[in-house]
């Protein structure tokens, strides 16, 4: 983290310890508090009540920020701060005052169907090498499974290494992931196949050690693909892909895969007969999130879910339906 050297400085390192204490990575939060450091240098502020509710409106209207999510986010962090600062009696009563801003309803993200999803690793497998780069397309392929098949981050993709690969459980090792957490995601035995024969086709490159990236365009297999570029590769093969938007859907983005494997699944569950609630703390930890409030976000309802909802219900009234038009 960059050094802090505003009159906060001291109190914002706190906090962030404090958090990250908590097993909190936080990174986002540091990135925001870097900002009101650096305006608070750039305003000379040099006592607390210089820190007015003005200052920190023109502080937020300081920020460009392209839609109210993004900016509420921004006020979020700073209301976490203050509060703190609040309770420490560092800054008493909090100097912050401004309101979020009113969020207009959110497109729905886009779900891709397997079809698709084939036709887009066909697509990425087809993208040609260029002057510095080995074996492009497999690579953005493979990328493209991991993350629409196990429901990984891009982050996660990039940052796998060899030694991650637990071939006799047959599973990968996600480490110290979004929320500090290390987890371990079973693999089956077809994307497992895919994935290996990846591997095995630049063994011969060289002695391979335990630490080196599993996915990369390098000829020495040695420096690691980054997650724009994975997601550049993904914009780039996406328009080939030809998609119709339902209406109150968004344009597709890279995250959308981890999208439609949290859908998906929901999905195989109804129509095997599975009950969600039972099974949706399981899910929420095999896509490393803390709690089942955060895989909620994941699970878009579409009409296929409806369908299968709606099935369930019929089933389940069925008999007390019957019961009270009994003739």
């Amino acid at each position: 983290m960059t050094t802090l050297h505003s009159l906060l400085a001291d109190a914002m390192e706190q906090f962030l310890a404090h958090h990250r204490a908590l097993g909190k990575r936080f990174d986002t939060e540091a990135a925001t508090l870097q900002l009101l450091d650096r305006y608070l240098l750039e305003q000379q502020v040099a006592s607390l009540e210089a820190i007015t509710p003005a200052l920190l409106e023109a502080f937020l209207g300081s920020r460009p920020r392209a839609s109210a999510r993004s900016y509420n986010h921004l006020l979020n962090v700073l209301q976490r701060f203050f509060h703190w600062l609040e309770r420490q009696a560092l800054l008493c009563p909090s100097p912050l005052r401004t309101r979020p801003r009113h969020a207009t309803s959110q497109l729905l993200p886009f779900l891709f169907e397997p079809a698709q999803v084939e036709q887009l690793m066909r697509l990425a497998a087809d993208l040609p090498d260029a002057r510095r780069t080995h074996r492009r397309g497999a690579a953005y392929r493979i990328s493209f499974a991991l993350m629409y098949s196990l429901g990984l981050r891009v982050g996660e993709v990039a940052r796998l290494c060899r030694q991650d690969i637990d071939r006799e459980r047959h599973c990968l090792i996600i480490r110290q992931t979004k929320f500090a957490k290390t987890r371990m995601v079973p693999v089956g035995p077809h994307l497992e196949a895919q994935l290996l024969q990846y591997l095995d086709a630049d063994d011969g490159i060289g002695s391979a050690s335990p630490t080196d990236p599993v996915i990369s365009v390098s000829r020495d297999h040695r420096r690691p693909l980054s997650s724009h570029s994975i997601s550049r590769a993904f914009q780039r093969v996406l328009p080939q892909l030809e998609l119709t938007l339902p209406p109150g859907v968004a344009a597709p983005r890279l995250h959308c895969l981890r999208h439609s494997f949290a859908v998906g699944t929901l999905l195989r569950w109804y129509r095997s007969g599975v009950d969600p609630n039972v099974r949706l703390s399981g899910l929420s930890t095999f896509l490393g999130h803390v709690d089942p409030t955060s895989t909620a976000v994941y699970l878009t309802i579409t009409d296929a879910l409806l369908a299968e909802a709606n099935t369930r219900f019929e089933r389940f009234a069925a008999p007390a339906l019957r019961e009270v038009y009994r003739p």
